[in-house]
């Protein structure tokens, strides 16, 4: 039927035409902000996947500030450390000197004046050492103190993220009894491996991938050479600590892991690697995450004189070169202080390191966020440059369709001529 009143045709071709329209609208916003989600009504739950995943990325962000500041802060404190282990070599030099019998009494006084001016120098060093309000080596930042340091490692909570630990049992001696504090980090006393080839191997998954990091021991080394070389083979992955009290030597780490030990490439427990044939030293493979924080504590340290228990407990104003004897006295001493300091920076150095290594972590997966996020939204721009071609086309296309449909009731004015 033909009618002046309806057109049947041109409201089909207006249709069309709208939905071309519209069709080029969302290309040319794409084209615009180069997403093809940009708002919950492009796709709702794209959008709320992607926000809460820019979300993670900016708290992601937020814990490496933390993580940089925290590096600061140790890194000052090394810098402290190693001016007083400088000094600290001063001092030994003078302490030398002094032992000489041979210096008058104007010798002897100049080396004390010198000596007296080179150690009032350390608490000055010390107290200066702050980074952002913190200072690790003058001890207002002691572990388990009130001012206790600590620093975000990660943005998720607790468990499934936390500080993962492996404690073994007391190492005991050859005839059974604990080493416990009888210890000595320095000496092969409280730990001597013995097995001609012995390592210590670290496995750790992440996703499909298994890392195994292997710990290569040495015949006579130490407790303070096994700690290093966790640490240090690990690329600081893995961290080992040992209690003076407990005698126990625990392994850390930000991952989940496991430990083997490995004699002549053989699998077996660590009693035949960690003492002189000691009964009862084996560790088992039960790993579990720590406290679950997402925290890391930074081990504080004081580095000023005279502060018992820690570093420089024996440097003091006792100290008195004046005489061959009181130098020998400073000597032994000092060379203490410069045992325990190294010891302490070491500490300071591994715990800088874990840092790193965490922040790496963290960048990548940022970096993966973010790309997981661009696969959820961006726009394939080559693609939408070609539907914008399309489109233009279609929409001219359009409208010529609809200007023909337009004109067809004219043709009823020749039923009447």
């Amino acid at each position: 039927m033909t009618s002046v009143n309806t057109n049947y045709g041109a409201l089909v071709a207006l249709q069309s035409l709208n939905q071309t329209g519209r069709e080029l609208s969302e290309v040319q916003q794409r084209i615009n902000t180069g997403l093809k989600v940009s708002s919950a009504k492009d796709n709702g739950a794209v959008f709320a996947i992607a926000e809460g995943q820019r979300a993670r990325v900016a708290s992601l962000g937020a814990v490496m500030d933390g993580i940089d500041r925290a590096t600061s802060v140790i890194d000052v404190g090394l810098s402290a450390g190693e001016a007083v282990g400088d000094i600290l070599k001063q001092l030994k030099e003078k302490s030398v000197a002094a032992q000489a019998t041979d210096l008058s009494t104007d010798q002897r006084a100049a080396l004390q004046a010198d000596f007296d001016a080179l150690r009032n120098q350390i608490d000055q060093i010390v107290n200066a050492a702050t980074f952002n309000g913190s200072n690790l080596v003058n001890g207002t930042n002691l572990t388990g103190g009130s001012a206790e340091f600590t620093v975000l490692t990660t943005d998720a909570a607790g468990s499934s993220s936390g500080r993962f630990e492996l404690t073994g049992n007391a190492l005991v001696d050859g005839n059974g009894d604990p080493y416990s504090i009888h210890a000595d980090l320095e000496n092969a006393t409280g730990l001597d491996f013995t097995a001609a080839d012995a390592e210590v191997r670290f496995s750790i998954t992440t996703g499909n991938v298994t890392e195994t990091m292997t710990i290569q021991l040495t015949t006579g080394d130490t407790i303070n050479d096994f700690l290093t070389s966790v640490s240090d083979q690990s690329n600081g992955r893995v961290t080992a600590s040992f209690d003076d009290e407990t005698g126990e030597i625990t392994f850390h780490s930000q991952e989940d892991f496991t430990v083997e030990y490995y004699e002549d490439d053989t699998l077996t427990d660590d009693t035949g690697i960690f003492g002189a044939g000691a009964a009862g030293t084996s560790m088992t493979q039960a790993v579990a995450p720590g406290s679950g924080t997402n925290a890391l504590t930074v081990q504080g340290f004081n580095f000023t004189l005279g502060a018992t228990g820690q570093a420089l407990e024996e440097v003091t104003s006792a100290l008195d070169i004046s005489t061959a004897s009181g130098a020998s006295a400073a000597v032994t001493a000092i060379d203490d202080a410069m045992t325990n300091l190294n010891r302490d920076l070491a500490t300071m150095g591994a715990q800088a390191k874990a840092l790193e290594v965490q922040k790496t972590f963290l960048g990548k997966l940022s970096d993966s966020i973010e790309a997981g996020i661009g696969n959820l939204v961006d726009a394939d721009l080559a693609k939408e440059s070609a539907r914008l071609q399309a489109l233009q086309v279609k929409q001219q296309l359009g409208a010529q369709a609809l200007s023909i449909a337009n004109q067809a009731p004219s043709i009823v004015l020749s039923f009447f001529r």
